[in-house]
Protein backbone atom coordinates (compact mmCIF):
# COMPACT_ATOMS: atom_id res chain seq x y z
CA UNK A 1 0.00 0.00 0.00
CA UNK A 2 2.67 2.58 1.22
CA UNK A 3 4.45 1.83 -2.20
CA UNK A 4 1.33 2.42 -4.42
CA UNK A 5 1.22 5.35 -2.47
CA UNK A 6 4.22 7.02 -3.00
CA UNK A 7 4.01 5.74 -6.42
CA UNK A 8 0.83 8.02 -6.87
CA UNK A 9 2.67 10.91 -5.57
CA UNK A 10 5.24 10.59 -7.83
CA UNK A 11 3.07 9.94 -10.99
CA UNK A 12 1.17 13.45 -9.92
CA UNK A 13 4.48 15.25 -9.35
CA UNK A 14 5.86 14.17 -12.99
CA UNK A 15 2.17 15.02 -14.22
CA UNK A 16 2.82 18.51 -12.53
CA UNK A 17 6.18 19.22 -13.83
CA UNK A 18 5.44 18.27 -17.38
CA UNK A 19 2.10 20.66 -17.21
CA UNK A 20 4.55 23.74 -15.83
CA UNK A 21 7.18 22.92 -19.04
CA UNK A 22 4.20 22.93 -21.49
CA UNK A 23 2.84 26.06 -19.88
CA UNK A 24 6.14 27.69 -20.10
CA UNK A 25 7.10 27.13 -23.48
CA UNK A 26 3.58 28.14 -24.54
CA UNK A 27 4.00 31.28 -21.98
CA UNK A 28 7.09 31.83 -23.96
CA UNK A 29 5.31 33.00 -27.03
CA UNK A 30 1.90 33.94 -25.73
CA UNK A 31 2.39 37.31 -27.05
CA UNK A 32 2.10 35.82 -30.33
CA UNK A 33 -1.52 34.94 -30.00
CA UNK A 34 -2.58 38.33 -30.96
CA UNK A 35 -3.23 38.65 -34.12
CA UNK A 36 -1.96 42.41 -34.30
CA UNK A 37 1.39 42.07 -33.14
CA UNK A 38 1.99 38.43 -34.60
CA UNK A 39 1.80 40.79 -38.16
CA UNK A 40 3.74 43.45 -36.75
CA UNK A 41 5.96 40.99 -35.55
CA UNK A 42 6.70 39.23 -38.78
CA UNK A 43 6.92 42.36 -40.65
CA UNK A 44 9.97 43.49 -38.45
CA UNK A 45 11.69 40.22 -38.66
CA UNK A 46 12.00 40.38 -42.04
CA UNK A 47 12.98 43.80 -42.11
CA UNK A 48 15.42 43.75 -39.34
CA UNK A 49 17.05 40.85 -41.82
CA UNK A 50 17.26 42.94 -44.53
CA UNK A 51 18.84 45.62 -42.71
CA UNK A 52 21.45 43.42 -41.14
CA UNK A 53 22.33 41.86 -44.96
CA UNK A 54 22.75 45.81 -45.72
CA UNK A 55 25.00 46.64 -42.21
CA UNK A 56 27.34 43.65 -43.23
CA UNK A 57 27.33 44.75 -46.92
CA UNK A 58 27.86 48.23 -46.27
CA UNK A 59 30.79 47.76 -43.64
CA UNK A 60 32.56 45.95 -46.09
CA UNK A 61 32.13 48.20 -49.14
CA UNK A 62 33.11 51.52 -46.74
CA UNK A 63 36.04 49.07 -45.71
CA UNK A 64 36.64 48.35 -49.41
CA UNK A 65 36.58 51.85 -50.74
CA UNK A 66 39.07 53.45 -48.02
CA UNK A 67 40.86 50.29 -46.05
CA UNK A 68 40.21 52.79 -42.70
CA UNK A 69 38.59 52.52 -39.15
CA UNK A 70 38.01 56.19 -39.33
CA UNK A 71 35.98 55.84 -41.92
CA UNK A 72 33.67 52.95 -40.83
CA UNK A 73 33.34 54.79 -37.54
CA UNK A 74 32.07 58.07 -39.90
CA UNK A 75 29.86 55.76 -41.52
CA UNK A 76 28.16 54.74 -38.51
CA UNK A 77 28.11 58.03 -37.04
CA UNK A 78 25.85 59.33 -39.66
CA UNK A 79 23.98 56.47 -39.80
CA UNK A 80 23.20 57.08 -35.97
CA UNK A 81 23.45 61.34 -35.31
CA UNK A 82 20.06 61.99 -36.77
CA UNK A 83 19.01 60.12 -33.28
CA UNK A 84 20.75 62.89 -31.65
CA UNK A 85 18.63 65.86 -32.99
CA UNK A 86 15.32 63.70 -33.56
CA UNK A 87 15.04 61.11 -31.55
CA UNK A 88 12.97 63.58 -28.42
CA UNK A 89 11.54 65.39 -30.70
CA UNK A 90 9.86 62.26 -32.89
CA UNK A 91 8.85 60.78 -28.91
CA UNK A 92 7.05 64.13 -28.82
CA UNK A 93 5.11 63.49 -32.18
CA UNK A 94 4.87 59.75 -31.22
CA UNK A 95 2.32 61.01 -28.28
CA UNK A 96 0.46 63.32 -30.50
CA UNK A 97 -0.10 61.46 -34.18
CA UNK A 98 -1.09 58.59 -35.39
CA UNK A 99 1.75 56.15 -34.66
CA UNK A 100 0.66 53.81 -37.87
CA UNK A 101 1.19 56.45 -40.30
CA UNK A 102 4.37 57.72 -39.04
CA UNK A 103 5.97 53.98 -39.44
CA UNK A 104 4.43 53.86 -42.60
CA UNK A 105 5.86 57.29 -43.94
CA UNK A 106 9.50 56.50 -42.62
CA UNK A 107 10.06 52.69 -43.70
CA UNK A 108 8.93 54.01 -47.20
CA UNK A 109 11.87 56.38 -46.86
CA UNK A 110 14.19 54.02 -45.65
CA UNK A 111 13.65 51.45 -48.45
CA UNK A 112 14.01 54.27 -50.99
CA UNK A 113 17.50 54.80 -49.55
CA UNK A 114 18.28 51.29 -50.24
CA UNK A 115 17.12 51.17 -52.85
CA UNK A 116 19.41 54.36 -54.31
CA UNK A 117 22.66 52.76 -53.27
CA UNK A 118 21.47 49.55 -54.67
CA UNK A 119 21.47 51.03 -58.39
CA UNK A 120 24.88 53.00 -57.51
CA UNK A 121 27.07 50.28 -56.55
CA UNK A 122 25.18 47.95 -59.35
CA UNK A 123 25.96 50.74 -62.26
CA UNK A 124 29.69 51.26 -60.11
CA UNK A 125 29.54 54.93 -59.19
CA UNK A 126 29.44 54.62 -55.78
CA UNK A 127 31.38 56.92 -53.96
CA UNK A 128 32.36 56.92 -50.20
CA UNK A 129 30.92 60.20 -50.04
CA UNK A 130 27.44 58.85 -51.50
CA UNK A 131 27.23 55.81 -48.95
CA UNK A 132 27.62 58.69 -45.69
CA UNK A 133 24.78 60.97 -47.40
CA UNK A 134 22.46 57.94 -47.68
CA UNK A 135 23.89 56.70 -44.04
CA UNK A 136 22.63 59.46 -43.00
CA UNK A 137 18.87 59.55 -44.64
CA UNK A 138 18.11 56.42 -43.39
CA UNK A 139 19.16 57.52 -39.99
CA UNK A 140 16.47 60.22 -40.09
CA UNK A 141 14.04 57.51 -41.03
CA UNK A 142 15.12 55.78 -38.26
CA UNK A 143 15.09 58.16 -35.57
CA UNK A 144 11.61 59.40 -36.19
CA UNK A 145 10.24 55.57 -36.19
CA UNK A 146 11.79 54.67 -32.91
CA UNK A 147 9.56 56.07 -30.72
CA UNK A 148 6.88 55.18 -32.25
CA UNK A 149 8.23 51.68 -32.74
CA UNK A 150 8.82 51.30 -28.97
CA UNK A 151 5.31 52.89 -27.85
CA UNK A 152 2.96 51.05 -30.08
CA UNK A 153 4.30 47.75 -28.52
CA UNK A 154 1.54 48.00 -25.47
CA UNK A 155 -1.10 49.06 -28.42
CA UNK A 156 -0.69 45.36 -29.79
CA UNK A 157 -0.98 43.55 -26.17
CA UNK A 158 -2.88 43.03 -23.19
CA UNK A 159 -0.82 45.18 -20.87
CA UNK A 160 0.03 41.60 -18.92
CA UNK A 161 1.46 40.33 -21.84
CA UNK A 162 3.45 43.73 -22.55
CA UNK A 163 6.71 42.40 -21.00
CA UNK A 164 6.83 38.75 -23.35
CA UNK A 165 5.93 41.42 -26.12
CA UNK A 166 8.59 43.05 -25.60
CA UNK A 167 11.08 40.10 -25.08
CA UNK A 168 9.72 38.68 -28.57
CA UNK A 169 10.41 41.96 -30.19
CA UNK A 170 14.00 41.46 -29.18
CA UNK A 171 14.11 37.61 -30.23
CA UNK A 172 12.92 38.51 -33.50
CA UNK A 173 15.81 41.58 -33.57
CA UNK A 174 18.09 39.39 -32.60
CA UNK A 175 17.22 36.71 -34.70
CA UNK A 176 17.63 38.44 -37.49
CA UNK A 177 21.19 39.42 -36.69
CA UNK A 178 21.66 35.65 -37.09
CA UNK A 179 20.02 35.57 -40.50
CA UNK A 180 20.68 38.44 -41.80
CA UNK A 181 24.44 38.54 -42.07
CA UNK A 182 24.24 34.29 -43.49
CA UNK A 183 21.74 35.54 -45.77
CA UNK A 184 24.29 38.65 -47.19
CA UNK A 185 27.36 35.71 -47.54
CA UNK A 186 25.43 33.90 -49.46
CA UNK A 187 24.01 36.93 -51.39
CA UNK A 188 27.63 38.27 -51.59
CA UNK A 189 28.88 35.26 -53.10
CA UNK A 190 25.90 35.23 -55.83
CA UNK A 191 24.67 38.49 -56.31
CA UNK A 192 27.24 41.14 -55.53
CA UNK A 193 27.49 43.97 -52.48
CA UNK A 194 24.62 45.29 -54.50
CA UNK A 195 22.27 42.32 -53.75
CA UNK A 196 22.26 42.91 -50.12
CA UNK A 197 20.91 46.20 -50.95
CA UNK A 198 17.98 45.15 -53.08
CA UNK A 199 17.12 42.71 -50.65
CA UNK A 200 17.04 45.10 -47.58
CA UNK A 201 14.72 47.35 -50.28
CA UNK A 202 12.17 44.12 -50.51
CA UNK A 203 12.43 43.80 -46.68
CA UNK A 204 10.61 47.00 -46.14
CA UNK A 205 7.60 45.97 -48.08
CA UNK A 206 7.19 42.80 -45.30
CA UNK A 207 7.03 45.71 -42.78
CA UNK A 208 5.11 48.15 -44.55
CA UNK A 209 2.52 45.52 -45.75
CA UNK A 210 1.96 44.49 -42.16
CA UNK A 211 1.53 47.89 -40.76
CA UNK A 212 -1.52 47.86 -43.22
CA UNK A 213 -3.07 44.82 -42.15
CA UNK A 214 -2.62 45.55 -38.30
CA UNK A 215 -6.32 46.60 -36.61
CA UNK A 216 -5.27 49.32 -34.62
CA UNK A 217 -7.06 50.96 -31.94
CA UNK A 218 -7.86 54.76 -33.16
CA UNK A 219 -7.90 55.88 -29.44
CA UNK A 220 -4.50 54.51 -29.03
CA UNK A 221 -2.61 55.25 -31.98
CA UNK A 222 -4.05 58.79 -32.46
CA UNK A 223 -5.22 59.87 -28.79
CA UNK A 224 -8.32 62.54 -30.05
CA UNK A 225 -7.34 64.62 -26.61
CA UNK A 226 -4.34 66.08 -28.23
CA UNK A 227 -5.53 69.24 -29.83
CA UNK A 228 -3.82 71.43 -32.31
CA UNK A 229 -2.75 74.05 -29.91
CA UNK A 230 -0.69 71.13 -28.08
CA UNK A 231 1.15 69.75 -31.10
CA UNK A 232 2.23 73.42 -31.52
CA UNK A 233 3.72 73.11 -27.88
CA UNK A 234 6.15 70.76 -29.21
CA UNK A 235 9.27 72.29 -26.75
CA UNK A 236 6.81 72.33 -24.08
CA UNK A 237 6.14 68.39 -24.21
CA UNK A 238 9.12 67.67 -24.79
CA UNK A 239 10.69 69.87 -21.25
CA UNK A 240 7.77 68.73 -19.70
CA UNK A 241 9.22 64.94 -20.59
CA UNK A 242 12.88 66.03 -19.48
CA UNK A 243 11.69 66.67 -16.20
CA UNK A 244 9.69 63.89 -15.74
CA UNK A 245 12.74 61.62 -16.01
CA UNK A 246 14.74 63.88 -13.93
CA UNK A 247 12.37 63.41 -10.69
CA UNK A 248 12.09 59.42 -11.31
CA UNK A 249 15.73 58.71 -10.16
CA UNK A 250 15.73 55.17 -11.10
CA UNK A 251 14.11 56.00 -14.15
CA UNK A 252 16.96 57.92 -14.60
CA UNK A 253 19.75 55.75 -14.09
CA UNK A 254 18.48 53.01 -16.28
CA UNK A 255 18.84 55.56 -19.18
CA UNK A 256 22.22 56.38 -17.65
CA UNK A 257 23.18 52.48 -18.56
CA UNK A 258 21.68 52.01 -21.84
CA UNK A 259 23.16 54.98 -22.83
CA UNK A 260 27.03 54.48 -21.21
CA UNK A 261 27.35 50.43 -22.67
CA UNK A 262 26.24 52.17 -25.99
CA UNK A 263 28.64 55.01 -25.84
CA UNK A 264 31.62 52.37 -25.40
CA UNK A 265 30.42 49.64 -25.98
CA UNK A 266 28.50 49.84 -29.16
CA UNK A 267 31.12 50.57 -31.47
CA UNK A 268 32.88 46.86 -31.55
CA UNK A 269 29.98 46.42 -33.89
CA UNK A 270 32.06 49.02 -36.46
CA UNK A 271 35.14 47.61 -35.69
CA UNK A 272 33.94 44.13 -36.82
CA UNK A 273 35.59 44.34 -40.31
CA UNK A 274 39.02 45.54 -38.96
CA UNK A 275 38.95 42.19 -36.69
CA UNK A 276 37.71 40.25 -39.74
CA UNK A 277 40.40 41.38 -42.14
CA UNK A 278 43.57 42.65 -40.32
CA UNK A 279 43.57 40.02 -37.22
CA UNK A 280 41.74 36.83 -38.12
CA UNK A 281 42.87 37.76 -42.07
CA UNK A 282 39.17 36.31 -43.14
CA UNK A 283 37.28 37.36 -46.76
CA UNK A 284 33.54 38.64 -46.56
CA UNK A 285 33.02 35.55 -44.60
CA UNK A 286 34.65 36.03 -41.74
CA UNK A 287 32.85 39.34 -41.19
CA UNK A 288 29.53 37.77 -41.65
CA UNK A 289 30.65 34.98 -39.64
CA UNK A 290 31.41 37.66 -36.42
CA UNK A 291 28.31 39.47 -36.64
CA UNK A 292 26.08 36.30 -36.64
CA UNK A 293 27.54 34.95 -33.64
CA UNK A 294 27.03 38.35 -31.83
CA UNK A 295 23.36 37.96 -32.99
CA UNK A 296 23.43 34.31 -32.07
CA UNK A 297 24.05 35.41 -28.80
CA UNK A 298 21.28 37.98 -28.70
CA UNK A 299 19.00 35.88 -29.88
CA UNK A 300 19.54 33.04 -27.24
CA UNK A 301 19.71 35.67 -24.32
CA UNK A 302 16.14 37.15 -26.06
CA UNK A 303 14.94 33.60 -25.64
CA UNK A 304 15.92 33.10 -22.21
CA UNK A 305 14.29 36.58 -21.49
CA UNK A 306 11.31 35.48 -23.47
CA UNK A 307 10.64 31.96 -21.46
CA UNK A 308 11.50 34.12 -18.45
CA UNK A 309 8.38 36.48 -18.88
CA UNK A 310 7.38 38.68 -16.40
CA UNK A 311 10.18 37.34 -13.71
CA UNK A 312 12.01 38.96 -10.35
CA UNK A 313 15.25 40.87 -10.07
CA UNK A 314 15.52 42.54 -13.23
CA UNK A 315 17.25 45.38 -11.54
CA UNK A 316 19.80 42.83 -11.07
CA UNK A 317 19.68 41.57 -15.09
CA UNK A 318 20.08 45.08 -16.05
CA UNK A 319 23.48 45.45 -13.73
CA UNK A 320 24.65 42.06 -14.56
CA UNK A 321 24.32 41.97 -17.98
CA UNK A 322 26.00 45.39 -18.68
CA UNK A 323 28.64 44.19 -16.19
CA UNK A 324 29.66 40.98 -18.10
CA UNK A 325 29.00 43.16 -21.84
CA UNK A 326 32.31 44.59 -20.29
CA UNK A 327 34.48 42.20 -19.69
CA UNK A 328 33.43 40.23 -22.90
CA UNK A 329 34.01 43.28 -24.44
CA UNK A 330 37.69 43.61 -23.15
CA UNK A 331 38.21 39.72 -24.24
CA UNK A 332 37.27 39.80 -27.27
CA UNK A 333 39.67 43.09 -27.68
CA UNK A 334 42.74 41.31 -27.07
CA UNK A 335 41.53 37.97 -28.16
CA UNK A 336 43.58 36.87 -31.43
CA UNK A 337 42.15 33.28 -31.66
CA UNK A 338 39.01 33.24 -33.66
CA UNK A 339 37.09 30.27 -31.38
CA UNK A 340 38.07 32.19 -28.08
CA UNK A 341 36.68 35.73 -30.43
CA UNK A 342 33.87 33.81 -31.10
CA UNK A 343 32.70 33.01 -27.70
CA UNK A 344 33.66 36.10 -26.36
CA UNK A 345 31.41 38.07 -29.02
CA UNK A 346 28.78 35.23 -28.37
CA UNK A 347 28.91 36.46 -24.69
CA UNK A 348 28.45 39.95 -25.47
CA UNK A 349 25.17 39.69 -27.48
CA UNK A 350 23.12 37.32 -24.64
CA UNK A 351 24.46 39.99 -22.10
CA UNK A 352 23.51 43.15 -23.55
CA UNK A 353 19.80 41.74 -24.41
CA UNK A 354 19.70 40.72 -20.90
CA UNK A 355 20.57 44.24 -20.27
CA UNK A 356 18.92 46.77 -22.62
CA UNK A 357 15.59 44.57 -23.36
CA UNK A 358 14.71 44.28 -19.52
CA UNK A 359 15.57 48.07 -19.46
CA UNK A 360 13.00 48.41 -22.34
CA UNK A 361 10.53 46.57 -19.93
CA UNK A 362 11.05 48.32 -17.19
CA UNK A 363 10.84 51.44 -18.65
CA UNK A 364 7.38 50.87 -19.91
CA UNK A 365 6.34 49.47 -16.44
CA UNK A 366 7.57 52.65 -14.84
CA UNK A 367 6.42 55.44 -16.80
CA UNK A 368 2.84 56.59 -17.04
CA UNK A 369 0.78 56.36 -20.19
CA UNK A 370 0.95 59.60 -21.08
CA UNK A 371 4.58 60.15 -21.21
CA UNK A 372 5.40 56.84 -22.48
CA UNK A 373 6.55 57.83 -26.21
CA UNK A 374 8.52 60.76 -24.62
CA UNK A 375 10.56 58.48 -22.04
CA UNK A 376 10.76 55.46 -24.66
CA UNK A 377 12.40 58.41 -27.01
CA UNK A 378 15.05 58.99 -24.08
CA UNK A 379 15.51 55.28 -24.30
CA UNK A 380 16.18 55.26 -27.71
CA UNK A 381 18.67 58.45 -27.65
CA UNK A 382 20.67 56.85 -24.93
CA UNK A 383 20.78 53.69 -26.36
CA UNK A 384 21.03 54.34 -30.00
CA UNK A 385 21.27 58.34 -30.13
CA UNK A 386 24.91 58.16 -28.51
CA UNK A 387 26.25 55.39 -30.94
CA UNK A 388 27.20 58.15 -33.48
CA UNK A 389 29.60 59.40 -30.62
CA UNK A 390 30.82 56.60 -29.80
CA UNK A 391 31.44 55.14 -33.16
CA UNK A 392 33.04 58.17 -34.02
CA UNK A 393 35.26 58.48 -31.41
CA UNK A 394 36.37 54.85 -31.77
CA UNK A 395 37.44 54.98 -35.24
CA UNK A 396 39.14 58.00 -34.46
CA UNK A 397 41.23 56.31 -31.88
CA UNK A 398 41.20 52.41 -33.86
CA UNK A 399 43.15 55.12 -36.00
CA UNK A 400 45.73 56.16 -33.67
CA UNK A 401 45.97 53.52 -31.02
CA UNK A 402 44.60 50.34 -32.62
CA UNK A 403 41.30 48.46 -32.29
CA UNK A 404 42.23 46.67 -29.01
CA UNK A 405 42.90 48.88 -26.96
CA UNK A 406 39.94 51.27 -28.13
CA UNK A 407 37.22 48.37 -27.08
CA UNK A 408 39.47 47.30 -24.08
CA UNK A 409 39.39 50.96 -22.59
CA UNK A 410 35.64 51.14 -23.72
CA UNK A 411 34.99 47.54 -22.01
CA UNK A 412 36.87 49.37 -18.49
CA UNK A 413 34.76 52.65 -18.26
CA UNK A 414 31.35 50.50 -18.73
CA UNK A 415 32.31 47.63 -16.04
CA UNK A 416 33.70 50.43 -13.43
CA UNK A 417 30.33 52.72 -14.35
CA UNK A 418 28.12 49.69 -13.72
CA UNK A 419 30.19 48.74 -10.32
CA UNK A 420 29.43 52.10 -8.92
CA UNK A 421 25.60 52.27 -9.81
CA UNK A 422 24.77 48.83 -8.33
CA UNK A 423 26.96 49.96 -5.54
CA UNK A 424 24.88 53.39 -4.36
CA UNK A 425 21.68 52.44 -6.28
CA UNK A 426 19.89 50.12 -3.52
CA UNK A 427 16.40 50.49 -5.14
CA UNK A 428 17.36 50.25 -8.75
CA UNK A 429 19.08 46.18 -7.68
CA UNK A 430 15.66 45.39 -5.93
CA UNK A 431 13.58 46.51 -9.02
CA UNK A 432 11.52 44.08 -10.16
Amino acid sequence: MLGRHLGAIHKRRMVAQSEHSTRGLSGMFRALSHRNFRLFWTGAFLSNTGTWMQAVAQGLLVYHLTSSPFWLGLDAFMSTAPGLVLTLLAGVYADLVDRRRLLLFTQIGAGLSALTLAVLVLTGVVQVWMILVLSFITGCCFAIAGPSYQAITIDLVEREDLANAIALNSTQFQFSRVVGPALAGVAIKFFGIAGCFFANTISFIAVIVSLMMVRFDQKKTFPPAHSVKDKQAVWQDLIEGLRYVRRRRRVFMLLMIAGMTSLFGAPYLSMIPVYAKDVFHMDESGNSLLMGVSGAGAFIGALVLAYLGNFKYKGWSVLSGAFVFALCLIGFAYSTRLIVSLAFIFGMGFAIVCCVAVINTLLQQLVTDEMRGRVMSMFILSFIGTMPIGSLIAGAAAERFGAPRTLATGGLIIAAFVAIVALRNKRLRELH
